[in-house]
């Protein structure tokens, strides 16, 4: 019966990879593709009301707005205490807190798509280091042997020239100090 190679051996003991888990979703393009028309809007108006450009721009507006009302030389359309401004920044405030809370939600369930989706990458991540640790291991293992088998050859030629010496010391062919006779 022929035994195996060592070849053969490791080849059998080979590592696969293989993955067991999701794969890898950018989170961003799928909460993206799956926005819906209004949901855009939205997301769009959240942005432009949280941004210095709209809070600098609606402070001029209402800054001359006042003053219009206050320096107004032909008429005043909303004299102090100002009731039309205070409508129309509550009708303002009225939509623009749902529209926000909306989009923040939205930004809510992103994050926790976007932790799960760290979680499953981390899992990944340990998998594959324990998939490359084992790996090392059976290197480890396989480079012990050799060196076992390195050292009974080496073994086994030490051994063999030393008997040799001794035979041909017995023949007369070497003296002890190992120079040829003539």
């Amino acid at each position: 019966m022929v035994q195996p190679g060592i070849a053969d051996k490791w080849e059998q003991k080979r590592l696969r990879h293989s993955h067991k888990h999701p794969p890898v979703i950018n989170v961003n393009r799928a909460v993206v593709e799956n926005l819906t028309n209004g949901q855009r809007v939205a997301d769009s108006l959240a942005t432009v009301m949280g941004s210095w450009p709209f809070i600098i721009v609606q402070s001029i507006v209402l800054a001359a707005w006042i003053t219009v009302n206050i320096v107004a030389w032909v008429h005043h359309w909303d004299p102090y205490p100002f009731i039309l401004l205070n409508l129309a920044l509550s009708f303002q405030a009225a939509y623009a807190a749902p529209i926000i809370m909306m989009s923040q939600n939205r930004l809510a369930t992103k994050d926790r798509l976007m932790a799960e989706q760290d979680y499953v990458v981390n899992t990944k991540a340990e998998e594959e280091v324990k998939a490359i640790m084992q790996h090392l291991e059976q290197q480890d293992d396989a480079m012990i042997d050799l060196l076992r088998r390195m050292e009974e050859q080496h073994n086994t030629l030490i051994a063999e020239f030393a008997a040799m010496r001794d035979r041909a010391q017995r023949e007369g062919i070497v003296d002890a100090n190992n120079r040829s006779t003539q």
